[in-house]
């Protein structure tokens, strides 16, 4: 493990996205509120926002750092579930791992609620696209629109 002792806490934020891709059937289900084991979406976000606050029980060198902020933002689109977590703090080493772990949990959240319906749902790209805070500032993934902004043609990659 990291020491970050000497560090000084500062404000940190992590924006990390993910997709789950799933059937024509599945999407309709959504829209209509009709997925046999209830509300997806809700039942997602509640996990995503549990794991981002549980990241060093799952992943053993990750600092305990108190999560001051977690969202997680769902929305349904024709192929599948778009997924962004923001995850915030004030400490002294980033969170760009809570972020990946909500949305990773989020996602895998979805296929238990789907998987019944939908044996060939599958998780994709999964990955920071924003930070702010720390030694190293500000970054943004090249190509995507910054969090909670969208790209012209209307999609938030």
């Amino acid at each position: 493990m990291v020491d970050v002792t000497a560090k000084q806490p500062t404000v940190r934020t992590a924006t990390a996205r993910g997709f789950v891709r799933c059937s024509t059937d599945v999407i309709a289900a959504l829209r209509d509120g009709t997925m046999p084991k209830g509300d997806v979406l809700a039942v997602a976000r509640i996990a995503g926002i549990q794991a981002a606050k549980s990241t060093p029980a799952l992943l053993p060198l990750a600092h305990v750092i108190g999560v001051h902020r977690a969202s997680v933002d769902l929305e349904i689109v024709d192929d599948g579930v778009r997924i962004e977590a923001t995850v915030g703090t004030a400490d002294r080493t980033g969170v760009e791992m809570e972020a990946l772990t909500a949305v990773s949990v989020t996602a895998l959240a979805v296929v238990d609620m789907i998987k019944g319906m939908d044996r060939a749902v599958v998780i994709e790209d999964v990955r920071i696209v924003a930070k702010s805070g720390g030694r190293s500032g500000d970054w943004v993934r090249p190509g995507e629109a910054s969090p909670g902004e969208t790209h012209a043609d209307g999609d938030a990659r």
